[in-house]
């Protein structure tokens, strides 16, 4: 007589495998798949890259007196602003997780285990008291006629909001394993965990987009001081049309040119051309300042030609060349 074949235990119903993970983690994964579900990444990183730049080209112009949906910027100009709006965040936000990451990971080697176990307590209730604090000074920031002398910086709201929400999770989950609550969730269809880390994701998601908006904004404004306190050595942009233009700024000079068989008779000096967008020309004149300055917004056409000479060179003032 043969022996049979030795019987395996059956999946369970369902066919999933227990995981071996800890419970956050596996939370942690059910919230990312339900975010994939929801909205795909490609599509999400592109609209918020095109929000960004958005942001920044508003206040960049806005600076300089120009409404930006005048000048037809197209979705290609938006994201490539989005860059230098983008660029520090991302990097201090790379070089926050590694750092916690990596003094995780070496803190508690080098502590007696009596010592881990009282860092461990008092870590727990400062970070709840921190993150409560931080938690209400965020919140405040958002409120109308709320704000005070510690949220009212530039992105200190914002990251207020994100660290207390950090600090409070963190304490939380602490506090139920030091009590051993970690692990005991029924049938495992508690939804609870669930919303919590949603929530958690939602908060410190809008607390980080806050935090860019406001700082591609701060930082569109400050590129746009920037040009203007380079104007001095920008290249000079030589504008010449068949029909007077009737550019009255400070520093902008109109040439009638002498010769007859021309095909622009108007020449106009002092100007530098800031953007070329669509079918516009965005210029401004040398001399621009915020209290007194205008920006010049020409259509671009045959009737228009512009010709440009570097701020090193010579300018002959005369007419010719028309």
């Amino acid at each position: 007589m043969t022996a049979g074949p030795i019987p395996t235990a059956s999946p369970p119903l369902g066919g999933d495998r227990p995981t071996t993970g800890s419970p956050q983690l596996a939370d942690i994964s059910r919230v990312g798949k339900l975010f994939g579900k929801v909205v795909a990444p490609a599509t999400l990183l592109t609209a918020l890259l095109f929000y960004f730049g958005w942001s920044f080209a508003y206040w960049f112009f806005d600076y300089l007196g120009v409404n930006s949906t005048l000048l037809g910027l197209t979705t290609q100009d938006y994201l490539m602003r989005s860059v230098d709006g983008l660029f520090f965040p991302l990097m201090v936000i790379a070089v926050l997780c590694l750092a916690v990451m990596w003094g995780r990971a070496v803190l508690p080697d080098r502590l007696a285990p009596a010592w881990r176990v009282r860092l461990s307590h008092v870590s727990v209730r400062v970070s709840a008291v921190v993150g409560l604090l931080l938690l209400v000074n965020g919140i405040t920031g958002v409120l109308p006629r709320t704000h005070t002398v510690l949220n009212s910086a530039l992105v200190v709201a914002p990251l207020s909001l994100v660290l207390g929400v950090l600090l409070l999770s963190h304490a939380a989950h602490a506090h139920r394993r030091s009590w051993g609550r970690v692990g005991k969730r029924g049938d495992g269809n508690d939804w609870r965990p669930l919303a919590e880390w949603t929530a958690t994701f939602l908060l410190v998601g809008l607390g980080l987009f806050w935090a860019a908006n406001d700082y591609s904004a701060a930082l569109g404004a400050t590129r746009a001081r920037e040009l203007v306190s380079e104007l001095a050595q920008a290249p000079s942009t030589r504008v010449f049309s068949d029909k007077s233009l009737s550019l009255h700024a400070t520093g902008v000079v109109e040439v009638r040119c002498s010769d007859p068989e021309a095909a622009y008779h108007f020449r106009y000096d002092g100007l530098v051309l800031v953007l070329q967008s669509g079918d516009q020309y965005l210029l401004l004149p040398r001399a621009w300042t915020p209290s007194t300055g205008v920006a010049i917004v020409v259509p671009r056409s045959d009737a228009v030609r512009l010709e440009f000479v570097p701020a090193t060179a010579q300018s002959t003032g005369s007419s010719a060349g028309c």
